[in-house]
């Protein structure tokens, strides 16, 4: 058997509320013999006349009273589902919402996005997912909602939206010899031992890139899973690690920081999401709250196109 066609629903809820083929044309925008030929359909869809002729008027026939409460709710319902989502209440919002974002995101940000959720929607849990890799799986999965990072790729589909724009420095117990003598050269910096934080356990990373390009190497003594390990390793020795400026503007105690004397730009990171939760009110609410909570003084949030020429917010 065949759908049925949801047109018929809508146009017998207004036959039956008018009790008028030429008021429930008018009130569908067709014209009479149009919904004519629609009571026409009706009537052999149901197998009952539906409305007969009393007078120079129609009343509805017993069937059709008892149907007519609940084709209004019916049709009501069908108008409810294929209209946009109104608006949402965020003070009564209860949801979870899962962020997959750097330890540097994390210890930079969260406390100012947690303070201002919590301040909007109390009934708002915020899971903040670790991010072992860069794989956009999770996105398409729907297993996160968010996706924040340093993104040099992704996928045609996702949807992308610059938060803030970063760079990398170096940084060194107090005290350390490369400070604060003669200017800290290319040279210099790469006759340091240096401690690498990787996830992955890499040992390489954008500053022998940028190495590479002067013909010169480094030395890497440790590689270690964190931003806060490799900073215990460096304020106890003599070792150079890389730290985001965002990470360290604050000043960490028993740290110096230093520009890196090395062709490296700035890094754009953003927040991605699949294109399911674009439309959604709450997860558009979600995205504010993250943008708001990056800026400060001097940022610049733009969008940015994706591979397929989507855009953010």
């Amino acid at each position: 058997m065949a759908d049925p066609d949801l047109n018929l629903l809508l146009a017998l809820d207004a036959l039956l509320a008018e009790g008028s083929v030429v008021m429930a044309a008018r009130r569908l925008g067709l014209s009479e013999s149009a919904m004519s030929r629609t009571l026409a359909r009706l009537r052999d869809a149901t197998g009952d006349p539906l409305l007969v002729r009393a007078g120079r008027g129609l009343v509805p026939t017993p069937r059709a009273i008892l149907l007519r409460e609940r084709v209004h709710d019916l049709a009501d319902e069908v108008r409810s589902v294929l209209r946009p989502a109104a608006a949402v209440e965020v003070a009564r919002l209860e949801r979870t919402f899962t962020l997959r974002a750097s330890e540097s995101f994390i210890e930079v940000f969260a406390a100012r996005l947690v303070s201002r959720v919590t301040a909007e929607a109390p009934g708002v849990l915020l899971r903040f997912a670790p991010r072992p890799d860069r794989d956009v799986q999770a996105l398409r999965d729907g297993r996160i909602d968010l996706e924040i990072g340093a993104h040099a790729e992704t996928a045609p589909e996702l949807k992308v939206q610059a938060l803030f724009r970063d760079r990398l420095v170096g940084a060194v117990r107090d005290g350390h010899p490369l400070l604060p003598g003669d200017a800290v050269t290319p040279d210099r910096y790469a006759a340091c031992g240096h401690v690498v934080t990787s996830r992955s356990g890499r040992a390489r990373d954008l500053a022998d890139e940028a190495l590479d390009a002067l013909g010169l190497a480094r030395r890497v003594v440790a590689v270690v899973p964190s931003f806060p390990a490799a900073l215990a390793i460096v304020r106890a020795s003599d070792l150079v690690t890389l730290a985001s400026e965002r990470q360290v503007a604050s000043g960490i105690a028993g740290v110096t920081t230093f520009p890196l004397p090395l062709p490296m730009g700035e890094v754009t990171v953003t927040q991605m999401w699949h294109p399911r939760h674009d439309a959604d009110p709450a997860h558009r609410w979600l995205r504010g709250q993250v943008l708001a909570a990056c800026r400060g003084p001097g940022d610049g949030a733009t969008d940015l196109p994706s591979a397929g020429g989507l855009r953010g917010d």
